[in-house]
Formats: structure tokens, sequence, C-alpha cells
């Protein structure tokens, strides 16, 4: 196991430093002065001048990168010139001493992604912070529906094979996976929310947490997660469906249950001792994926639902051309898919023992 751990910790790393190159060049390429961008309308060439010494615009690109490795890394090297980028103000986080020399300083630190050139000088890890648990919260609901239905209607789709039922539940899986995820939001939110309002008591849009009637509280609002829940989870639910289905017909077939069933047991004991655990591989792969991405930011969902998560935020971002969040962002969904998939590689050995972990 540890072996496994530190060799997929070393593969992780080049991930990580791979999506940390191309989203640098790529975002840093793009029409536009970052040092502009962050004065506004407020630019003057004086300001201009400052602001680019004193995030590194005025440095070649090249440097800059460098000078990006260097904010992100544990371990970072800062000049102790105050004219310097990679001085180490007060201001910018809290950093250990590891040692010094006449020019250098090296220090630990967690990893610096840097300040929103939109949201006055605020830092990126305080903006992900605050919108990553609702979509946290908002993907869990979200597979914790589609994973316990799609299962559950998965099993009755098999026993029930070539059936009314089996048909009418593949009806409905094909419908959920074709259907796009804005049209569905879009649907649910103006019949639940608009035209169903004074039964459902379903707002159109709203986030998990909002202010009081006074504006100076805020509270949570856990029926504003249901809508985007459901919808959220109506592509991966279909999924699921058709995965359990083909996967528990296919463990059926097996050997071991012919045994099982010739010695007498019966129907619900073998489904829930034999079949189902042998069938939950490819559905287990299926749920990884889908909650990878949710995490990833629910961007269609959680931006008509007006959800303030990691996705609409990226699409904020995106608008205003907020380069540090967007980064972080893809930076922070980039170490979520990588530490779902060793959690799922760890899960394969519970659901099945002949894998091992090298």
């Amino acid at each position: 196991m540890i072996s496994y751990l530190l060799n997929k910790a070393f593969y992780a790393l080049l991930t990580l430093f791979g999506v940390v190159t191309v989203i640098f060049f790529l975002f840093n390429v793009l029409p536009g002065d970052p040092a502009q961008m962050m004065l506004g309308q407020n630019e003057d060439s004086d300001q201009l001048a400052l602001v680019k010494q004193k995030y590194g615009f005025d440095k070649p690109l090249s440097t800059q990168y460098l000078y990006y490795i260097n904010d992100l890394s544990p371990i970072s090297f800062h000049s102790k010139n105050e004219q310097d980028y990679t001085f180490l103000r007060k201001n910018k986080y809290a950093a250990t001493n590891l040692f010094s020399t006449e020019n250098t300083t090296v220090v630990l630190k967690f990893p610096y992604l840097r300040e929103s050139f939109t949201k006055q000088g605020k830092k990126v890890s305080q903006v992900l912070a605050e919108t990553l648990p609702n979509t946290f919260v908002l993907a869990i609901s979200a597979i914790t529906i589609a994973m316990f239905l799609g299962v559950v209607l998965g099993i009755v789709s098999a026993l029930k094979k070539d059936t009314f039922l089996d048909k009418a539940i593949q009806i409905f899986s094909t419908v959920g996976m074709s259907v796009p995820s804005f049209f569905s939001a879009i649907l649910f939110a103006w019949f639940f929310g608009y035209v169903l309002h004074k039964y459902t008591n379903l707002e159109m849009t709203g986030s998990l947490y909002e202010l009081d009637d006074y504006g100076e509280n805020m509270h949570i609002k856990w029926k504003n997660l249901i809508l985007p829940a459901i919808v959220l989870g109506i592509r991966p639910l279909a999924v699921i469906i058709q995965l359990m289905r083909n996967s528990l017909l296919e463990v059926f077939n097996q050997d071991y249950i012919r045994t099982a069933r010739a010695k007498g047991l019966r129907e619900f004991q073998i489904i829930k001792k034999h079949a189902i655990k042998n069938a939950l591989n490819p559905v287990v792969t299926a749920i990884s994926g889908w909650f990878a991405s949710m995490l990833a930011g629910a961007v269609f969902v959680e931006y008509i639902f007006g959800w303030n998560g990691l996705g609409k935020e990226i699409v904020n971002a995106l608008n205003t051309l907020d380069l540090p969040v967007i980064m972080g962002a893809v930076l922070i969904i980039a170490i979520l898919f990588v530490m779902i998939n060793i959690f799922v590689d760890i899960i394969y050995t519970w659901l099945d023992p002949k894998v091992t972990l090298k």
C-alpha cells in the first residue's frame, strides 16, 4: 500500500506540474494587460508601472512562469530586495523560515494562488474556500440521489428484463442521458420554481447561504438545494441505471451465481451477498468520474440556479478575465481528479479481492 501511494504521489505531482505549465502559458498568451485589469478605470502610467513591478508583470514570460512555480511550491525562495516580486511581504501568506543566505530566504508555506484581479486584492484561496464547499454539498447531494436511485432501478431493470417495467426504465435512462443539463435546469426552475411555486414552495434561484430579510445575518436554506441536486443528478442517474443493469445481467450468467441458486439460496440473498458487490465495479468507475466532474463545477446548473459554487465562480471569472481565479480553479479541479482516482483504486480492492495495488 505504501509503495502504491508513493508511486501514485509521484505521478500525481508530474500530472499537476503539467497542468500548472499548460494553464500558465495558455492564459498568459491571452490578449489584455493583467495590470490594467487590476487597476480598472483608476489606471495611470505611474500606478501601472508600480503594479507591474509588484506582481512581476514587467518580467519576461519565462521569469513570470518561475515566479508562479515558486508561489505554488510549498518550499519557495524569496529575495531580500523589497523591489523584487519574490520579496516576502507580511500580507502575502504565512511562512516558516527554513534558512537564509545573503540575498535569499528559503521558507515553508502553503501554496500561494495569488490574488483576484477583480475582487480588490482578495486572495484566490479565499475565493475558492468560499465557493468550493457549496459545490461539494451540491455534488454530494446529486451523486447520492443518482447512486441510490440508479442502483435500485438498475437492479429492478435487470430482474424484470424485457418486461414493460424494464423498457420504461430504459426509456427514462436514455432520455436522461440525452437531455443537456442546462435545458433540464431551465425546465425544472421554471416548472417547479415558478409554475408550481405555491405547491412546492421552491424558488427558481437561490444558494445554500442567503441573507435574512434584514440583510444582516446569513442562514442556510436547504430547500434551495433540492432542484439543482436533482437536475445535476439526472445524467449520472441515467448512466448508473444502464451500467448496473448490464453489469448485473452479466454477473447473473456467472457459474458461482448458478451454483448459489442450485444450493437453494433465495434470490434476495444471491443478489445481496454475491451479485451486487461484483456488479458494482463499472458503477464505481462511473460514479467517481461524475463526482469529480461535479466537484469541478457544475457550471450550467450552478449559474442557472444562482448557486454560489465553483462553477458559477468560474463563469464570472471568465466573463471578467480574472486569470488568477481561473488558473486556481483549474488547478484545484486537477487535484480533485487525482485524489478521487486514487480513492477509487482503493475502493476496487474492497469490491474485488483479486485487485491488488501495485
